[in-house]
């Protein structure tokens, strides 16, 4: 089922092993004409036009863009009990995880009266995206709202589409995970009008704008979120959800199968790769996945995923080379299902998130690893960051000299700033230690 690369043999570039990859990918260009309207609508006519735009994309339009405080409680209190456990569990997990992520200030001298202390400050507002469309995701709201906090943002606010269903509001189970953080605030607004929204916001309908704008969605949302970025930060344009499982023939084809299939469960645009240096593990993987993926639910969903050029079996001739592979592709989740795990994994150097051995497959990470979900797609993990406690904090350098660490280090400033032709750079530091002249001076 799944196409074959075979690159036993052979010792390709960086650069060719890119080409020769597996990769699907989205043009985000190809939609910003699109999505650009939307934003300008936004922009210019506030919440009145995300409305608008909801009920023609969602068919619904809410009585308020903001969800009713009894709304929110309502979801909560009738959300299923064992859903309710589950989400409790996640956001304690995920807590524990990223409030140990925080960094703590630390102070530099330089010399005697002389200091840089690196402080680290929260972003004052953020603004948190969970999609809706074919897929409930509350898991998304624990991994964008939960290191927020824990990074000390001010304040929150998180956005979903409404629901025709569901009187015009976001998606109760949404809702509720939102009231179990703490989350007094959400939005019914979703798909790009709901990036737009929230970089601009409205006045007059109480709408404060956020700083930052975070978590995942489909092209139209990766397009407003490079429409606008400048205005506020993003997080990333995310892609297509993927996953890399790099495999030798210890390795058991019945789990291997079934995480591949798990990924491409998200979307026909899902990316599933098995790098191995056994062929007779890839016959195997094969067999597994078209024995096993027709019983589940998203068959079709998962049929069109894995058999799109995005997906496939890369041969390779030891751990050496799939290792090359592994950092040449840079996937959003990387499993590892070798003898030494644990060995291999420290050895790799681009993927956005890196589960270690049989028992820590990636649906693991989506609810309750601990670790966060929102990862970097589409080969970006190389020089990318999934999301933490650190997106939502600004590292800021206080500078502190005394007048004889300043003299002390003023000639070399001066010199500098004389070599760079700016004069009065240097006059800056000079007029604190002898008396300079004046126009009347020049007279």
């Amino acid at each position: 089922m799944l196409n074959v690369i075979d690159l036993r043999g052979r010792t390709p570039s960086t650069s060719e092993l890119r080409r020769a990859l597996p990769r699907g990918g989205t043009d985000v260009n190809s939609v910003l004409p699109v999505v650009a309207p939307i934003v300008e609508a936004i922009r210019d006519r506030g919440a009145q036009a995300a409305l608008e735009y909801g009920q023609q994309f969602d068919g619904v339009t809410p009585e308020t863009v903001k969800v009713p405080a009894a709304v929110i409680a309502r979801a909560v209190d009738t959300l299923e009990p064992d859903v309710r456990l589950a989400l409790e569990e996640a956001i304690s997990r995920v807590r524990t995880v990223h409030a140990e992520q925080v960094p703590s200030a630390h102070t530099t001298t330089l010399a005697e009266g002389a200091s840089v202390t690196e402080v680290f400050l929260p972003v004052e507002r953020v603004g948190l995206y969970v999609p809706g469309g074919k897929a409930v995701y509350p898991s998304s709201v624990i991994m964008n709202v939960v290191p927020a906090q824990e990074a000390g943002a001010t304040s929150l606010v998180v956005s979903s589409p409404p629901q025709a269903d569901h009187d015009g509001w976001p998606h109760p189970t949404i809702l509720a995970a939102c009231g179990l953080l703490g989350v007094d605030e959400v939005w019914a607004v979703g798909g790009a009008q709901a990036l737009a929204l929230m970089a601009y916001g409205d006045d007059a309908a109480g709408l404060e704008p956020v700083d930052m704008v975070t978590g995942p969605g489909n092209i139209f949302v990766a397009a407003a979120k490079r429409l606008v970025q400048g205005v506020v930060g993003i997080d990333a344009e995310a892609g297509p959800s993927e996953i890399a499982i790099l495999a030798d023939d210890s390795a058991d084809p019945v789990y291997v199968a079934y995480d591949l299939i798990s990924q491409a469960e998200h979307d026909d645009l899902a990316a599933s790769v098995l790098i191995t240096d056994s062929e007779e593990l890839a016959e195997a993987v094969d067999r597994e996945i078209e024995a096993r993926y027709t019983v589940t639910r998203n068959a079709d969903r998962v049929a069109g995923a894995l058999s799109g050029k995005q997906s496939g079996i890369v041969l390779v001739d030891d751990m050496e080379q799939g290792l090359a592979v592994v950092d040449a592709y840079a996937s959003e989740h990387l499993e590892i299902h070798t003898v030494n795990a644990r060995e291999i994994a420290e050895r790799v150097r681009n993927a956005g998130a890196i589960f270690v051995g049989a028992y820590s497959p990636v649906p693991l990470g989506d609810y309750a690893a601990g670790s966060n979900h929102v990862l970097p797609t589409s080969g970006t993990a190389r020089f990318s960051a999934g999301l933490s406690t650190h997106t939502f904090l600004r590292p800021v350098n206080l500078i502190e000299y005394d007048e004889v660490a300043l003299k002390d280090i003023g000639r070399h400033v001066i010199a500098l700033a004389d070599a760079e032709d700016l004069p009065a750079h240097g006059e800056s530091i000079r007029a604190r230690f002898e008396t300079m002249p004046t126009s009347k001076d020049s007279k």
